[in-house]
């Protein structure tokens, strides 16, 4: 089951950190179609949120097509979002691991790494294509 967490200096609202820790789990094949989200009552009391709040995310979820609201039973995931190349994951995941321990021993702490790493990522991204369909 999904552990949400919430970033209060994300500057990211904090149903849309629902929603995002959400599809984050289903590209990486850790949320399959069928699997139970935690209900609105306990995602409350674990990140410590207005019950609103996490209904909102779950509306936005379910308007998605992602998941399903079963009246009485739970939320459930009714989509995926990952693909063919899930089983390339791990090696990139292992290489990564390996990256942040360098950046942990060279002396960056937690918030300097996330800024070198989103700043490289935003800059090394791939524009979306804007080719025409013919």
């Amino acid at each position: 089951m999904i552990e949400f967490h919430l970033d209060a200096r994300s500057g990211v609202s904090p149903y849309l950190q629902l929603v995002h820790q959400v599809r984050r789990a289903m590209r990486l094949g850790l949320l399959f179609e069928g699997d139970r989200l935690p209900t609105v009552k306990e995602v409350a009391a674990k990140v410590a949120i207005n019950p609103n709040t996490v209904l909102k995310a779950y509306r936005e979820l379910e308007y998605e097509g992602l998941v399903t609201k079963k009246p009485g039973v739970g939320t459930f995931v009714s989509s995926t979002l990952s693909d063919a190349s899930l089983s390339e994951h791990e090696p990139l995941r292992q290489e990564l691991r390996s990256w942040l321990e360098r950046a942990r021993g060279a002396g960056l702490d937690d918030e300097s790494i996330e800024a070198l790493f989103l700043t490289t990522f935003r800059t090394h991204a791939e524009p979306p294509s804007t080719e025409k369909e013919q």
